[in-house]
Order: C-alpha cells, then sequence, then structure tokens
C-alpha cells in the first residue's frame, strides 16, 4: 500500500497531530512523512489560490489535502508530483553518499535503490516540467526536473559525498544545507590560491619521490596517493586561524608524517634526511625513536598573515591512542591558556581507515564529545583512506558502509572526498573549519586515495590486492592531475611549473648534502615553550630527594576546617552532614584520616598556586565513598565542591564515562601540558588498569626516554588483598616494577596519611615531572590506626622507608620488609604475640628505592638472622621479582602465597586461609624454619 492509498484508511486526527509536530520540529519525523508534508506547504503556497474548488484546503487540513491529492483532477497530479520531487531531494540528501565519484582508481560498490527517478514515481516526460520545490535546494526559484537533478547530482554525487542527515539538531542541519547549496557544493578559488594549492602538493609529491629515491628500501609509510593530505592541513590551518583559534594539536599516526613534518611544521628537510641514516642522538641517555613517530612544536604564519602555534604529538604504534592524548592536550590549553575559551584551541586527528574503524578507543574518545570534563570544542578528523589496511581489505576491515560510521554516535557530519580532487578536499577542509568553529562539534573527513606502495615501502602489496595494484601502478599522482588542471585553465603555464619543481629539487639536494655534515641527530623537545621552568631530573633526583613539602600549622588547621565545614544555608543528606561533622572532629581531635590528608594536599597545593585535576570513574565521591570532593544538596542536587571555596586557582574532579583507555591516555595528555596543574587519573579498581595498559606502555614508561616528554600523571590505582577475588585485588604492582627503569616512574605503597599527603605535594614541588603510580588503599581508608597528627602533615616530609617504631635493634633477630596493607596485618599479629624479634619496615617508595635509608636500616638491625620480603600477592606476582633482583646479594627471603595464575581467590575462606598462613609464617608461628623462598 503506498502512502496515498494508506491516506484513505488512516485516522485523520494521527495526521492532523502530525503536522502540528512537523510545524515545531520537522526533523522528528519519519523522512518520508516530512516530505510529505513539505510537499503539502509547497501546495498551499502555490496552489491555494488558484482554484477554489480543487487547490489545497487551509493549514489546519492536511488530511482532505491528501485525500484530494489522491482522487482531484489535474492540479491535484501536480501537487503529487511536487511531493514526489521532495521525495527525490530528500533522498539526495539522504543517499547521495552512495553515489559519488569519490573512489580515485576503482568503481564504487552498488546500492539499491538507486537515485534513478523512476524509483520516485517520476519518468522522463517529467524531466522538462517546472517544480516550486527546486526553491528547497536552494535555487532561486521554480526549476524543470532536469536542472534540479543536475543540481542536485552536483551537490551529492560529485567528488564530495555528504552525510548529514542522521543529524538530529536542526539547526546543524540546516547549516550544512544552506553550507553545501552554495555553489553547489564546489570551491571558488583564485588563481593565486589554486597557485598556492599546487605548490603544496608539489611539496608534498617530491618529498616522497626524493625519499624513495635517496633511501631506497627504507621504511617511510609514505603518503604517496594521499598527498592532498598537504595543501589540506595547510589549508585547515590558515582558515581555521580566520576563525580565531591561536593554536592546533595534531596527532597522526605513521602513514605521512614525516611528509607533514617537513611540509607542515617545517622541520628542516636535512634534519629528516639524517635521521634517515640512523645515527646516534646527541644525549646517550635517551634511546630515541623511529623517525615517524617524533613530534614536533612550531609556531608559523599562515598565509593570511595569522601567527599559529602548532603542535604535532609524538606517537607509537599502537595507532589512535595518539588521539586521547591530542583531546588532553587541548583541554589543558583551554582551562590553564585560553582562559575557558574552546575556540582558541584545534585538535585534529588524522585517523588510517582500518584503525578507525577497528580500534575501540576511536569510540571511547568520540563519547567525549560534549562531557564536561572531556570536551574540547569539537575534533577535525581527517582520515587517510587507503582503502586497505595493513594487507586487509576494507570488506574484512569493517561491518559498516563507511570507516567513519562512528561519527553517527556523535550526530557529526562527515564529507567523503577523491583524494585526486585537490580543489574538493580543499572545499571540504574549508567546511570542517567552519562547522567546528559554527557548532564546536566533531567533523569527519574522509579522504579517499589508496597507497601506492605496501604497508611499508619494502611490502609487496600484490601478494594481497593483485587487481586492485594494477590500477595504482597506472595512475597519476594528484599534483599531475591538478597540474594538467591548471594548464587548461591558463592558471599556471609549464614555464611556472618546470620552474617550482626545479627549485624545490635543489632545496631537497642542498638539504641532503648538508644533511652529512651531522655527526649526531638531536631531539627536539615537543611543546618546549610550556616546559621552560622544568629541565629534566638528574639521576638520583627521585631516589635521593630531599623536598620541602612541610606548610605552616595554624594555616593548615584553618583549610581542614575550612574544607570540612558545610554551607549552613544549603541542606545536605544526613550521612554528608554528619561525615563533614566527623571531619571538623578529626581536626580538633588531631587524628586525620586518608581523605583528609588527600584533601588537604589538594588545598595546601590551591593556596600555594598550583591547580588540581581529578578525573576517573567515581571519583567524585570516590569508589569507597571515601572523598566526597563534591556534594549535592538533597532537594535541588545542587554541587557543593569545598575546595573550590580556598580560591581562584583550578580544582576540578570529574567523573569520567566507563573508560580506562582513553581516560588515562586524555589525562595523560592533560598533564604533558599542563606541568603546573596536579592531574590525577584513579582506577575503580586497580585492577582496572588492565584495561589502560597501552597508555602505560607507550607512554608513562617510555615517553621520557622516547621523546625527551616529562609528565606528571598521578595514577591512583587502589590495592590489597581483601577477600574481593580475582578483580579486586590487585593494581598489578609488578607489571609497573617490571617497567621501572632510570627513575622513568615512581612507585609507591602508602600506608599513613601524612605520608601520602607528602607524596602528593612532593610530585608539584619537585623542579621537574615524572610519572607517580601510587597503590592506594581500600579498607586502610577507615582503619583505626591509619591516622595521623597534623604536626606530621604540617612539619614532615616524604618517607621513602618507614622504619618500626617499636622494635628494639638488639632483641631483633628477623627483619621484615613488606609494603602496603599488609603491614597493619602483621602489626595486629605482632602486637597480639608480643613479639619483639620481628621488625616489621616499611617501603613506601618501592621505585626507585633510596639504598641510603635501606643500607642504614639494615646495618641498625646488625643482630638479625632473617631478611624476608613479606607480601600477600602470590609469589609470581607483586614486588617480589622486583625485591629480589635488587637484593640478590642480602640473603633476603620470600613469604608469600603459592605462585597462582590470578591475583587472588575467589573464595573468602580460601583468601582468610592464605592470609593467615603469611602472617604465621612472619611470626614462625608454625614452627617451621624459613627457607629460601618460603610460599605460604
Amino acid at each position: 500500500m503506498d502512502k496515498f492509498s494508506f491516506l484513505n484508511a488512516v485516522h485523520a486526527q494521527l495526521i492532523d497531530d502530525m503536522y502540528a509536530q512537523y510545524q515545531k520540529y520537522p526533523d522528528s519525523l519519519e523522512p518520508s512523512w516530512k516530505s510529505f508534508f513539505q510537499g503539502f506547504d509547497f501546495a498551499l503556497e502555490n496552489y491555494g489560490d488558484d482554484n477554489s474548488d480543487s487547490a489545497a484546503p487551509s493549514s489546519s487540513a492536511p488530511v482532505q489535502y491528501a485525500q484530494q491529492a489522491v482522487t482531484n483532477n489535474a492540479v491535484s497530479e501536480d501537487i503529487s508530483k511536487e511531493f514526489k520531487v521532495v521525495s527525490l531531494i530528500e533522498a539526495y540528501r539522504s543517499r547521495g553518499h552512495l553515489f559519488t565519484k569519490t573512489n580515485p582508481v576503482r568503481e564504487r560498490r552498488f546500492y539499491f535503490p538507486t537515485l534513478d527517478i523512476e524509483n520516485f514515481g517520476l519518468s522522463k516526460e517529467d524531466l522538462n516540467k517546472k517544480f516550486n520545490s527546486a526553491t528547497q535546494t536552494g535555487m532561486p526559484g521554480p526549476a524543470t526536473l532536469q536542472e534540479i537533478i543536475t543540481h542536485l547530482e552536483n551537490i551529492y554525487c560529485d567528488s564530495i559525498g555528504v552525510e548529514y542527515m542522521h543529524i538530529q539538531n536542526v539547526e546543524e542541519k540546516k547549516w550544512i544545507m544552506e553550507w553545501v547549496n552554495v555553489n553547489e557544493n564546489h570551491p571558488t578559488l583564485s588563481a593565486q590560491e589554486k597557485t598556492e594549492i599546487l605548490f603544496k602538493l608539489n611539496q608534498a609529491v617530491a618529498f616522497e619521490n626524493y625519499l624513495h629515491t635517496k633511501f631506497v628500501g627504507q621504511k617511510r609509510f609514505s603518503l604517496e596517493g594521499g598527498e592532498s593530505l598537504i595543501p589540506a592541513l595547510d589549508q585547515l590551518i590558515t582558515r581555521s586561524s580566520q576563525l580565531g583559534v591561536d593554536e592546533v594539536v595534531l596527532g597522526m599516526a605513521h602513514r605521512g608524517r614525516l611528509n607533514v613534518l617537513t611540509n607542515v611544521f617545517q622541520k628542516s628537510y636535512k634534519q629528516i634526511f639524517s635521521e634517515f641514516e640512523g645515527k646516534e642522538f646527541e644525549e646517550d641517555v635517551f634511546s630515541g625513536d623511529v623517525k615517524y613517530h617524533l613530534g614536533s612544536s612550531k609556531k608559523i604564519t599562515t598565509a593570511n598573515g595569522e601567527e599559529v602555534r602548532i603542535n604535532l604529538t609524538p606517537n607509537p604504534s599502537h595507532l589512535e591512542t595518539v588521539a586521547a592524548l591530542v583531546e588532553g592536550i587541548c583541554r589543558a590549553k583551554v582551562d590553564n591558556v585560553y582562559k575557558d575559551d574552546y575556540s582558541k584551541v584545534l585538535p585534529i586527528v588524522i585517523h588510517g581507515d582500518g584503525a578507525i574503524a577497528g580500534q575501540g578507543i576511536v569510540y571511547e574518545i568520540a563519547q567525549m564529545m560534549n562531557l564536561e570534563g572531556y570536551k574540547t570544542g569539537g575534533t577535525v578528523h581527517i582520515v587517510v583512506n587507503n582503502q586497505v589496511s595493513f594487507t586487509t581489505n576494507y570488506t574484512d576491515a569493517r561491518s559498516s558502509v563507511y570507516c567513519t560510521d562512528i561519527a553517527k554516535v556523535t550526530d557529526s557530519p562527515v564529507m567523503h572526498i577523491n583524494a585526486d580532487d585537490v580543489e574538493a578536499v580543499v572545499h571540504a577542509i574549508r567546511f570542517a573549519a567552519d562547522f567546528r568553529a559554527k557548532f564546536g562539534k566533531d567533523v569527519y573527513i574522509d579522504l579517499l586515495g589508496y597507497r601506492k606502495y605496501g604497508h611499508n615501502e619494502g611490502d609487496e602489496p600484490r601478494f594481497t590486492q593483485p587487481n586492485l595494484y594494477k590500477l595504482i601502478s597506472k595512475h597519476q599522482n594528484p599534483r599531475e592531475i591538478y597540474k594538467d588542471l591548471l594548464i587548461k585553465e591558463n592558471v599556471v603555464s609549464d614555464e611556472v611549473l618546470s620552474k617550482m619543481e626545479k627549485e624545490f629539487k635543489a632545496l631537497l639536494d642542498e638539504n641532503f648534502d648538508a644533511s652529512k655534515e651531522i655527526e649526531r641527530n638531536t631531539m627536539d623537545v615537543f611543546m618546549k615553550d610550556d616546559w621552560t621552568d622544568f629541565p629534566l631530573g638528574t639521576k638520583g633526583a627521585v631516589a635521593n630527594s630531599n623536598v620541602d613539602t612541610t606548610y605552616d600549622l595554624e594555616k593548615l588547621k584553618e583549610l581542614a576546617v575550612k574544607i570540612s565545614t558545610l554551607p549552613s544555608d544549603k541542606k545536605f543528606i544526613n550521612k554528608i552532614t554528619r561525615l563533614f561533622e566527623n571531619r571538623v572532629k578529626m581536626v580538633e581531635n588531631n587524628s586525620l584520616d586518608w581523605a583528609a590528608g588527600e584533601l588537604l594536599a589538594y588545598a595546601t597545593l590551591l593556596t600555594e598556586g598550583y591547580n588540581v585535576r581529578l578525573s576517573g570513574e567515581d571519583v567524585e565521591r570516590g569508589t569507597f565513598s571515601h572523598r566526597h570532593a563534591v556534594v549535592k544538596t538533597e532537594d535541588t542536587e545542587e554541587e557543593y565542591i569545598p575546595l573550590r571555596q580556598i580560591n581562584e586557582q583550578r580544582f576540578d574532579v570529574y567523573n569520567s564515562h566507563l573508560s580506562e583507555y582513553g581516560v588515562l591516555g586524555f589525562d595523560y595528555g592533560y598533564a604533558m601540558a599542563a606541568p603546573k596543574t596536579l592531574t590525577i587519573w584513579e582506577a575503580q579498581f586497580g585492577d582496572f588498569t588492565n584495561g589502560a595498559q597501552i597508555i602505560v606502555d607507550q607512554y608513562l614508561v617510555a615517553a621520557e626516554e622516547k621523546w625527551k616528554i616529562q609528565d606528571g600523571l598521578v595514577m591512583m590505582l587502589p590495592h590489597g588483598s581483601e577477600g574481593q577475588g580475582a578483580e579486586h585485588s590487585s593494581a598489578r604492582l609488578e607489571r609497573f616494577l617490571t617497567l621501572a627503569a632510570n627513575e622513568n616512574i615512581i612507585v609507591a605503597n602508602i600506608t599513613s596519611p601524612a605520608n601520602y599527603f607528602h607524596l602528593l605535594r612532593r610530585q608539584m614541588k619537585f623542579g621537574f615531572r615524572k610519572p607517580l603510580v601510587i597503590m592506594t588503599p581500600k579498607s586502610l581508608l577507615r582503619h583505626p590506626k591509619v591516622v595521623s597528627p597534623l604536626e606530621d602533615l604540617a612539619t614532615g616530609s616524604f618517607q621513602p622507608i618507614l622504619d618500626d617504631p617499636t622494635a628494639d635493634p638488639a632483641k631483633v633477630e628477623r627483619l621484615v620488609l613488606c609494603t602496603g596493607k599488609l603491614y597493619y596485618d602483621l602489626l595486629a599479629k605482632k602486637e597480639e604475640l608480643n613479639d619483639d624479634k620481628v621488625a616489621l619496615v616499611r617501603l613506601e617508595q618501592v621505585y626507585p628505592l633510596n639504598f641510603e635509608k635501606i643500607t642504614a636500616i639494615f646495618d641498625k638491625y646488625n643482630n638479625k638472622k632473617d631478611l624476608i620480603w613479606a607480601q600477600e600477592e602470590p609469589e609470581n606476582m607483586g614486588a617480589w621479582s622486583f625485591i629480589l633482583r635488587n637484593f640478590r646479594d642480602t640473603n633476603i627471603q620470600l613469604i608469600s602465597p603459592v605462585a597462582s595464575g590470578t591475583p587472588a581467590p575467589g573464595s573468602h575462606k580460601m583468601f582468610e586461609k592464605n592470609q593467615t598462613k603469611i602472617i604465621n609464617s612472619v611470626f614462625q608461628c608454625n614452627g617451621e624454619p624459613v627457607k629460601r623462598p618460603v610460599t605460604a
């Protein structure tokens, strides 16, 4: 049954209701109903006064109109045709992108139904008839069907395919519709602009050709087949700077990176050529990285004279990881440099077609777009679409129609462009800049090209795509295509082109010769201007640090009371009121718990001019309801944040979406651009850092050696065996210790609020930045012994190792080293037994170890017979391997559960049994002598 037959049977009130809805919210209707009512409006406007008997009725009678459209005379037939033309227009808007000329080397897939007019109840006899609905497409007045189709083909089915009808926001959709209607979605470029585009395209092509001839067989992950990316980036930066952008942060994988570094970021050609020679770096301490992973920061002046700061973020081979850092860096710039003005910083992420479709972090980052704690004012995503992912055909790489279908999650527009049509590329890029500036949302550019060689220049692509590469081998590069076009248009001459090419070739030759004189390569510091006050830490700077973290006692008390006092004019639930009252009592009783120590660390740093950012799942309340950095009123759920009442410094605390990988990457990027902000990511449980391991491996522990990058990110990872099963016990201390070397990170497992206070303060008081990984407690948050007096916070300092305060060295026969929560379990047993032969010493900073203090403690207990490392993690986990490696000459012995494939048993009774064995073994309650190693 077609729509018009159906109208005779449908309830009249329903149509009237739908029409009323259409008048207020047209995009809320199903597209075919929307088209019907658009036709009704056209008929009302154009036929209403001609014939009172057969004309469209008043605007309140779409039902009668619909019935007349089915049964009446020729006028109704015309109206019916208008409906069908409107449906055709809607189809071009919705599905025109499926029928474009966007693939430069092969035919597109076939989609059905097509846009043939017969599929819309129209025929060839209608082609010369005029229709009022032409005005809907941006045409000035009525036009023939043939003219309408030609107009629509030019807008939607040429070198650019536009996807935007999935967007729900009416204003955005209307804006896009009007934007693409201008000049039929084709660029209007001056001769000078065209020459400039050709110049950038020539740089891109000639540079790749030069590398191919000079460094035969070396990996460079060339841009060939997608060289129009270079004029695209040039235009995007130029256009965005005109729209108010002062700084750009770009993230991309390795393909085309060298081209971007030289021809966009103006890295010297001789430096690139020297890196191809594989020379060592000037600083021996840096291992460096492959040339197509390096970053860059530069101030450039655009063609229009605007000065823009541009940053290319260093990246690992985990392709989409860098995108999270880009967003974090941009947010740090917005917060700390540009005073919350999102229009000043532009994030650009360049994807591969396989990566954007295949890697889950893309979704995690996409969902940040509108989140209060993670938004960056919109990102321009550019996909360098090779149509293959490594050796994988696109049909094996995704289930979606397009690799960019992630855009539909955030109602973001997409433009698919033939990368050989460089003017279309420039036009689409300008759209991206305009849309992002107008709406502060993500926009996607799908640059459809090809890859001239294999995944790298030594790979044989014909093994897996023989037919495709037959086509590619005969295909002209984008420069030659554009050059021929401009010659035909008399924009440039052969002489001008020849001169352009010769001059650039001479420049490359000059730089190539100069590169031979470079003895060692240098490592450019990423965002150097942001780090001028923070020289790299020297060897031993952490292990032997003596940083002043004291704070005036009276001021500390005042702060403690201030952040623990709720406003009297707001009503909070009783539990919150009592909790804050108890915090004030803690100050009065001079006995602060874990949460108080943490919050006071933040408060004191704020008074000293530092900012604080805390993000992660449940961080506002705290997973274990201990922090309550944000509280809400009972009646209106108004938020109250005590730490924002101190001064004008930023204290930001954000509950994240359910993501570890993306959010940790974001916060690592934030800390990378904000050395004066204490930036913290907290896992809901420490185990969940598993999901972000790539960030840890590729950035957290390696960035300083690879790229000279400092980063002060703090990772808080709840850790400790407490009978909660395998998934909620271990933050995998062993992994961080395995990755620790050259003081690349700090790993701590703290047991007192005062030491926690000083550790967090020390993180900002250092004259350099290092990532800090803290195994934070769970049960200790409310343990009666885990308290500290205010004096320890005010006048103390961070203690990397805590001696046994009750031990008499003359009596101690067994020196037990441990870390974290196990100490309190052992202490309870020691007090129960009144055992004076055992000393319990805590390693608070597990890495780097302070051997001077450790040696002093060993010497102090010179009567010891046994040196024990005790841990509640299984033998193959925890710190044991690290301890054994560092204390191999001390005859140290182990007490722990037996090796296991899981961090803890699922049975609570088994947990208690294991824990009891460990404790009894430490105190030899089982009567067995200690052996090496001993496992409970």
